[in-house]
């Protein structure tokens, strides 16, 4: 027992003896490498804010991130069934009974104008036909803008009128990118005097006349002198400040 005692008392006079020879500051570097500080979070400035942001995170950037969060489920199953059945009309109508015509307003818009994008026009037209049998129609000039220029672009001139027709029953005039894209369609299409028949009506509209609907006949009407006469008419007395260019006399004369 007595041994016991006098080993413990001399191991804590050693170790007493050894800690006063050790250095203080030694001491307290190396418990700061076994046990490390804590870190805790600063505020970060804007620059380093703007170095943390160029890491990517994983999710969709731009558009596609968009345009999956505006086109919900049901339109995207609504436009695939029309493109999967487009071929086959009696198919087709009874797709559109069934899915199309429960869709919300915003869906069944929504389904319109990705038609549209995807240049799918016959089917936009049909689409565009039960907008107009629901309950929530109102007659809209952009509705029918964004469906006529598709049309145009396409060369589908004959539906183009059809809706034209229908969107001035309803008195709605178009705009001068309506005006523009139609009469640049007629050109393509080799119809001059049904691009002059809109020309006069875009003189009708209530809106003040553009300049690129004239810029537009006056480029496309250069095989035919007296009708781009007329129309050089009217654009000097509009826009008198503005030059139209006039080719050589040959090139009427070759035509």
């Amino acid at each position: 027992m007595a041994g016991r005692l006098f080993s413990k008392s001399k191991f804590q006079f050693f170790v007493s003896s050894l800690l006063r020879k050790v250095d203080p500051s030694a001491l307290q570097e190396s418990s700061l490498l076994l046990k490390p500080r804590p870190q805790f979070l600063e505020p970060c400035s804007a620059k380093d804010v703007h170095w943390v942001r160029r890491f990517h995170d994983g999710r969709p950037r731009g558009p596609l991130w968009r345009g999956k969060k505006l086109i919900g489920k049901e339109a995207l199953f609504v436009i695939s069934g029309l493109k999967r059945f487009k071929d086959d009309e009696e198919k087709l109508e009874k797709f559109v009974k069934t899915h199309v015509s429960r869709l919300l307003k915003m869906d069944m818009i929504a389904v319109l104008s990705e038609l549209e994008r995807q240049e799918e026009v016959s089917l936009a037209v049909k689409v565009f036909g039960v907008i107009q049998k629901q309950d929530w129609y109102k007659p809209d000039v952009f509705l029918y803008k964004d469906l006529i220029i598709s049309l145009a672009r396409c060369k589908k001139m004959d539906e183009a009128m059809q809706l034209w027709e229908t969107m001035r029953k309803e008195e709605l005039f178009p705009d001068s990118q309506t005006y523009t894209e139609v009469i640049r369609g007629f050109l393509r299409y080799g119809s001059p005097a049904d691009a002059m028949n809109i020309y006069e009506d875009m003189k009708l509209s209530p809106d003040p006349p553009d300049e690129l609907p004239f810029r537009i006949l006056l480029k496309g009407l250069i095989p035919h002198p007296l009708l781009r006469n007329r129309v050089k008419q009217d654009f000097e007395e509009l826009f008198p400040e503005r030059h139209v260019y006039d080719p050589p006399e040959e090139i009427f004369g070759a035509c």
